[in-house]
């Protein structure tokens, strides 16, 4: 993906129209290529509309699809509002047939033995299509700056600075901030350039600095998201007010 390559349209229902239709054709084509695909689902307010689209197309195999997700806090319970595991599994998992395997983060577990137990089985199953966001630090999954580069472990604990925090609970997921977990496991930001083919969600204005640092500047650590310009098989969806502040 260069810096232009994006698409930018009306809002967040038209963006995650758009993903999902483009997220479903690469599972549709993975599974008739070879018999299966394996994919990685987010979560945040960015990717409602993306997953909506997806349950729509009902000519997805779901039964040969493998599922990962991105990331999850440490320490939270599954009933908790903020959980990742409860997110997809009320807006996704429970409204598709059976999932050929569920691969989801327990962030209730020993961290460096889930990392270790969910690192092996992704090595396993290459991934076809990334679905992801962009956060208000532009983090790329919770891989706050600076991020670490460098690692090829597939999932990592991390810590989670102070904007990434502010962000959830600015979009109402904690009832307070003291509330918001300092540590999550993450996956690493080599194991999501290593999928075929990404497709990055961005909508609204608190989006839009993050959005120009990542796009417009060189690829730095300091905006994670920024890796994405090197990625080959990228699609970028901004609203308008994310792709507000862009020079282009």
């Amino acid at each position: 993906m260069s810096t232009k390559q994006y698409t930018v349209l009306e809002d967040a229902a038209a963006i995650g129209e758009a993903s999902g239709k483009e997220a479903a054709l690469k599972i549709k084509e993975a599974v008739t290529q070879r018999g299966n695909a394996n994919v990685i689902l987010a979560t945040g307010t960015s990717q409602f509309e993306t997953l909506q689209q997806l349950l729509a197309d009902k000519e997805i195999d779901w039964s040969c699809v493998n599922m990962f997700h991105l990331d999850e806090y440490i320490g939270l319970p599954i009933t908790h509002k903020a959980s990742f595991r409860k997110y997809l599994i009320e807006r996704f998992i429970n409204h598709v047939p059976q999932l050929k395997t569920t691969n989801l983060i327990d962030g209730e577990a020993d961290p460096v033995s889930e990392c270790a137990r969910l690192g092996a089985l992704i090595l396993q199953h290459p991934i076809d299509v990334c679905l992801c966001g962009i956060g208000e630090n532009g983090h790329l999954a919770f891989n706050d700056p600076p991020a670490n580069f460098e690692t090829t472990s597939p999932y990592i604990v991390v810590n989670l600075d102070e904007a990434c925090r502010r962000q959830q609970f600015g979009e109402g997921w904690f009832n307070t901030m003291d509330d918001v977990p300092k540590q999550a496991i993450s996956m690493s930001v080599h194991q999501i350039m290593q999928s075929a083919h990404i497709i990055c969600t961005v909508p609204d204005t608190r989006k839009a600095q993050a959005v120009k640092d990542c796009l417009e500047n060189p690829v730095s650590n300091l905006h994670p998201a920024s890796i994405l310009q090197q990625h080959p098989s990228c699609s970028l969806y901004l609203d308008k007010a994310a792709a507000s502040l862009l020079a282009v």
